[in-house]
């Protein structure tokens, strides 16, 4: 079975973009359109509306675009605010680690 990206090469680069709010049209296009003007590859992703309530969690590459991850963060959480979701962006060791607590 062929590995992702994620599980064949270092994870340094890699960060977890974790989105939720009320469901609407164009939270997915919203997010995406940052991640592509800045050329950041999405590994995983995963996304549901339960009841109305839209979630998605994303693996992202940092390493193939031309943003650092706190521009990144600041850039989403305008997108969130503008798409009225919240948007959580973490290094994957850090978001690991919130996981453990």
């Amino acid at each position: 079975m062929a590995q992702n990206t994620a599980e064949k090469g270092s994870e340094e680069n890699l960060a977890v973009v974790v989105v939720i709010g009320a469901d609407r049209p164009g939270i997915v296009a919203g997010i995406t359109s940052v991640l592509a003007r800045h050329n950041i590859n999405i590994v995983d992703i995963a996304q549901t509306v339960v009841r109305g309530i839209f979630s998605m969690i994303m693996v992202v590459d940092l390493s193939t675009g031309d943003i650092d991850l706190p521009r990144l963060r600041d850039e989403l959480a305008a997108k969130g605010r503008e798409l009225n979701v919240e948007i959580s962006v973490n290094h994957i060791a850090v978001f690991r680690a919130m996981q453990r607590v």
